[in-house]
């Protein structure tokens, strides 16, 4: 017999192995990822070839680096036989290979964020029985690295919602209504225990009526402005839902375009309950009695879609173009300071609606605003979201110092928005008659055209004036915002303060009788001996 070993000795033992072996990072854990399940529609028999769905498996890198050594992948389809037949998909990133008992793929390495791993293309095999599934489970092994493993239930039918396309009018006015209809049918093989109806609107569409069955939320990403949002309503419809039933939404669901409504989207769906999206975080349920109800339709009244298990048929989305216009307004910028001084200057443009803009198919930008830099000034600080270009447009290297800056909007100008981009410029020598320019509108390869929605062109560009004083530099007074600057929500903002400069742009005589200067979005104020260029802001600018 084997005598045990003493725990002193077991504790010798250890440290002996401690010291003994180098200390090493911990060997990087890796998720494989796929669906959770996947219906597929039964096989038609002789009268057809089955129809296919897809599954793709990806792995997820949240390391901090890449992992530079090979992987293998496997997926065992013993489980399928008699259930689905399997084929690996046109378009692979990986190495694969297909045989009768598994799917292998290699990959030499795995980057941060995410990887494709294989797309299978999955169809129910004949003969097979609708209720009939099977697991589908993606395994992973390299030197080095552990994996988690994903599993896919697949399914031979189950239930299939399809939604009709309603017939709203895509072109209208601000203030215009439209009923949505909602008509859809369960075209599976298997009933639906509730569905939720969701239905999402930008900013310039409103739905009027409220229903205590649904829940309203605004989806408003992390530090963006609340119009750009997409307002979402989620509307729980208790009930079976039978397979070759038709069933259509009995309430109103008005929709109306906003005063500030212009290039705006809806989008409506259904899902079986609990395979609906997340809602918003802000999400609140009205109390008011009333609820959206639902009543059962003759098949006749389905729409002519093809029935399959694939959910996009659970969807439809619309684009509305409103005849609507929002104004450009670039404004005015006269600073002044002494050689050598750096100020502070903010160029930039408001929208003086009525509408909001928005380019939500191509996420471009709405706007550009071109700034021409005087003579004499060099820029030595540039804000986020603008870059250096030389005098004809034409691309450089350099950020700072350019004679020229392109800045541009995100996908979205809200009605009313002001956007801000702060520069700093060092006045290094005095030229005659110097100025330069803020210009909005579309981007060009020469700098900005005026939007066709615009109608009011020749607010697009404004002059920059600097000012120079006389006797040198005053190290110290480097101009910046003013600290009690108080924001405003009127189109042009406005202020009291008394000023050493004249409304062109140039030196006043001193005296205590100077006057007020306010130019669009800037004021000078005399602080200190120097001045100040005091920004008046809106609520919810841009800087």
């Amino acid at each position: 017999m084997r005598k045990p070993i003493s725990l002193l000795a077991a504790c010798g033992i250890a440290a002996l192995g401690l010291a003994a072996t180098p200390a090493h990072a911990a060997d990087p854990s890796f998720t494989l990822a796929g669906p959770a399940e996947i219906g597929l529609r039964p096989h038609p028999g002789q009268s057809g070839a089955p129809q296919k769905a897809s599954v793709e498996f990806r792995l997820v890198n949240d390391t901090a680096s890449a992992f530079e050594r090979q992987s293998t992948f496997t997926i065992d389809l013993s489980g399928l036989k008699g259930i689905a037949d399997v084929a690996l998909a046109k378009q692979q990133g990986s190495d694969c290979t297909l045989t009768e008992a598994a799917v292998t793929c290699k990959r030499p390495a795995l980057w941060k964020g995410e990887t494709g791993v294989v797309d299978l293309d999955l169809s129910a095999a004949q003969g097979s029985k609708a209720g009939a599934t099977a697991d589908l489970t993606v395994t992973g092994k390299a030197e080095g690295a552990t994996f988690k493993a994903a599993t896919t239930k697949v399914r031979v039918g189950g239930p299939d919602l399809v939604l009709e396309r309603a017939g709203l009018k895509e072109e209208q006015k601000p203030g215009d209504r439209q009923n949505l209809s909602i008509v859809f049918a369960n075209e599976g093989t298997e009933s639906v225990q509730g569905v939720v109806l969701e239905m999402r609107t930008t900013h310039g569409i409103d739905l009027l009526e409220q229903y205590d069955n649904c829940s309203y939320s605004e989806d408003t990403g992390e530090g963006q402005p609340l119009n750009t949002s997409w307002s979402t309503v989620q509307c729980l419809l208790e009930g079976e839902y039978k397979p070759g039933s038709v069933y259509g939404v009995d309430g109103s669901l008005t929709l109306k375009a906003a005063p500030h409504a212009f290039a705006d989207a809806l989008t409506y769906a259904v899902y079986a309950d609990g395979h609906q999206p997340k809602a918003g975080k802000t999400s609140r349920k009205p109390t008011g009695g009333k609820k959206l109800a639902v009543r059962e339709r003759a098949p006749k009244a389905a729409s002519a879609q093809s029935a399959d298990l694939d959910p996009w048929n659970n969807l439809q989305e619309f684009d509305f173009r409103t005849r609507n216009s929002a104004d450009l307004v670039a404004w005015p910028v006269a600073l002044a300071g002494g050689t050598g001084e750096t100020v502070r200057a903010d160029f930039g443009f408001r929208n003086n609606g009525p509408a909001w803009v928005a380019e939500l198919r191509s996420g471009e930008s709405v706007a550009r605003t071109d700034i021409v830099i005087p003579a004499g000034t060099k820029v030595t600080k540039v804000p986020a979201g603008c870059h250096g270009v030389n005098a004809d447009g034409t691309a450089r290297e350099q950020t700072l110092g350019a004679p020229r800056y392109f800045c541009s909007t995100g996908h979205v100008v809200g009605e009313r928005e002001k956007f801000s981009y702060p520069f700093e410029l060092k006045i290094e020598q005095v030229v005659a008659n110097a100025a330069g320019s803020v210009s909005v509108g579309r981007g060009t390869p020469e700098g900005t055209k005026g939007q066709p929605w615009d109608p009011n062109h020749a607010n697009d560009k404004t002059p920059v004036v600097i000012s120079a004083k006389d006797g040198g530099a005053t190290p110290t007074a480097t101009t910046s915002p003013s600290p009690t600057a108080t924001a405003t929500t009127s189109a042009t903002p406005t202020a009291t303060a008394t000023s050493g400069v004249t409304a062109n742009g140039g030196l006043a005589a001193t005296g205590s009788s100077a006057g007020m200067l306010a130019l669009g979005g800037a004021v000078l104020v005399a602080a200190g001996g120097g001045l100040v260029l005091a920004f008046r802001r809106k609520t919810g600018s841009h800087a």
